[in-house]
């Protein structure tokens, strides 16, 4: 039988997806340790609001925008705020939950890279919150900023000293906009849209909202970008496989190297 007309194999250059089980609890379990990583923090609450005035002495050192002047923006109307404090609460778990299941279903090669930098990002930022504990700009007095989720609403704190859930105390860096920025770049990696840029817009919205509603300075967003730049750089985008370039040159090839040529008949011109 002619090699051209058997049937093709499987492509060997082909990502499995990952078992799912596997992968819940994989994802469950790094979150908990971080959950874990970030509550070891507690308790150093002095130490968190003299980092808070360096931070905040720093940033005007480098000439940064006031946090209030984006805050400003959001203090025009109720709604404003009330919106903003709802992004921050509820669009922050969801969409990143919903970036990696379609990873998941439809890139299995990307969804492994992205949830590679993910771990990355998030196991690394536990470093800067052992070791430099930060208040947010909403407890700095000399920041003279509002409280929009206590205001205006909704909210995803209590007060620190009660709050068992979370350590407000753990601000540096901000992986509500180190997981946004990395939710639009795999998106941007993963689709060959012509407006696929356009999900830059959910770190520029996530910018907004963290630091108007003072949830985050600057910074926290400054070294939550340095961090994933990091792991972008030691964890790899997936090259396309040879048998996908393969495919990918051929489509490109001229029309007449795919016609079939004519079989020549042996022996025919005796």
């Amino acid at each position: 039988m002619n090699a051209r007309t058997e049937p093709s194999e499987a492509e060997p250059g082909a990502t499995a997806r990952p078992p799912l089980v596997r992968e819940l609890l994989l994802v469950v379990g790094l979150f908990l340790v971080y959950k874990v990583g970030r509550q070891l923090v507690t308790g150093h609450t002095p130490e968190a609001f003299r980092n808070a005035g360096r931070v905040w002495d720093w940033e005007r050192a480098l000439h940064l925008p006031s946090e209030g002047s984006v805050q400003s923006l959001l203090l025009h109307g109720d709604t404003l705020a009330h919106l903003a404090n709802t992004y921050y609460a509820t669009v922050h778990f969801p969409a990143t939950v919903a970036f990696l299941v379609w990873l998941y279903l439809k890139r299995p090669a990307h969804y492994v890279w992205a949830r590679r930098v993910l771990a990355a990002l998030t196991g690394a930022a536990l470093v800067p919150h052992l070791v430099f504990p930060l208040a947010p700009p909403r407890m700095l007095a000399a920041a003279g900023l509002v409280d929009t989720a206590k205001v205006y609403g909704p909210s995803v704190y209590g007060p620190p000293q009660t709050d068992t859930l979370s350590n407000q105390f753990a601000a540096m860096p901000s992986l509500h906009f180190g997981w946004a920025l990395m939710v639009a770049i795999g998106l941007i990696v993963a689709t060959r849209s012509r407006l696929r840029r356009l999900w830059l817009l959910h770190p520029l919205v996530t910018l907004v909202v963290i630091v108007g509603t003072a949830n985050h300075y600057w910074m926290d967003a400054m070294v939550a970008t340095a961090l994933l730049g990091i792991a972008l750089a030691v964890i790899r985008v997936p090259q396309p496989t040879a048998t996908t370039a393969g495919r990918a040159q051929e489509k490109l090839a001229p029309a007449e190297h795919k016609k079939p040529k004519k079989n020549v008949l042996v022996g025919a011109a005796r």
